[in-house]
């Protein structure tokens, strides 16, 4: 069911378009999503193949995205809606802690993150401000199971199957080309904070979060933020097995 342009939220604001196979979710993030100034709710679609349709319509700035789906789904939607020309809209996948191996997929597809369908209201609300900032999003409580996968996999067929130039070959060891402070980011990266969680943490602008991210991509040679974690996990910088490692609820 496709939904024309919402009344919530404020002119120039987050445009957001909900795509969920079942009526009761999509009216759950509205209503979330409707209460925040600067969030406005323009369309809702109920399959993959209403997805693209919608959001090529509307142009929103952030699709919320269910996986599983009649049709294509969400994965092939994602794709889709990214390789239109011109695209600018940043997909968050909204799905359940079991589909660790969607998550992967959807990320591979060009999602700039995903966040499970039970997370508190703020953390939702949160996180489409911050994909629609253009920042990645990884959901603290599948950080890790994801990421064991993700280096599984790096190892494999990846350039990062060798630890970059500057880097030490000793495990949990920062790397050599890494100021202390990037090297504190990087870590914070891995366990799923995104740039304002950090710079909250940090006591720093959200500003200067961003240009460390920035400078930790460029010398380590990642693609992106879902790299960068896979690189902090396996280069020993987060261990998976400590929980001392997980971020501040």
């Amino acid at each position: 069911m496709s939904g024309g342009p919402g009344t919530s939220g404020a002119a120039g604001g987050v445009r957001v378009v909900l795509v969920d196979d079942h009526a009761l979710m999509r009216q759950g993030i509205r209503t979330i999503l409707s209460l925040q100034a600067g969030i406005e709710v323009v369309g809702e679609a109920s399959s993959g193949e209403e997805a693209v349709e919608v959001v090529a319509r509307t142009r929103p700035d952030v699709v919320c995205m269910d996986v599983e789906m009649p049709g294509i789904g969400g994965l092939e939607a994602t794709r889709r809606i990214l390789a239109e020309p011109g695209a600018t809209a940043q997909v968050l996948v909204l799905t359940t802690f079991e589909r660790e191996d969607y998550l992967l997929a959807a990320l591979e597809a060009g999602a700039s993150g995903f966040l499970l369908k039970n997370s508190p209201p703020e953390r939702l609300v949160a996180g489409v401000r911050a994909i629609a900032d253009g920042d990645a999003l990884l959901a603290p409580e599948l950080t890790r199971t994801v990421i064991e996968r993700a280096v599984a996999r790096e190892r494999e067929r990846t350039p990062l199957a060798e630890p970059p130039v500057g880097h030490s070959a000793q495990l949990g060891a920062a790397p050599e080309n890494l100021t202390a402070r990037e090297t504190e980011v990087l870590r914070l990266l891995a366990q799923g904070l995104s740039n304002d969680e950090i710079a909250e943490l940090l006591v720093v602008g959200r500003a200067t979060v961003k240009t460390h991210v920035s400078n930790v991509l460029a010398k380590l040679s990642l693609r992106d933020r879902v790299q960068a974690v896979a690189f902090a996990y396996r280069s020993g910088l987060v261990d998976p097995r400590r929980p001392s490692d997980a971020p501040p609820s």
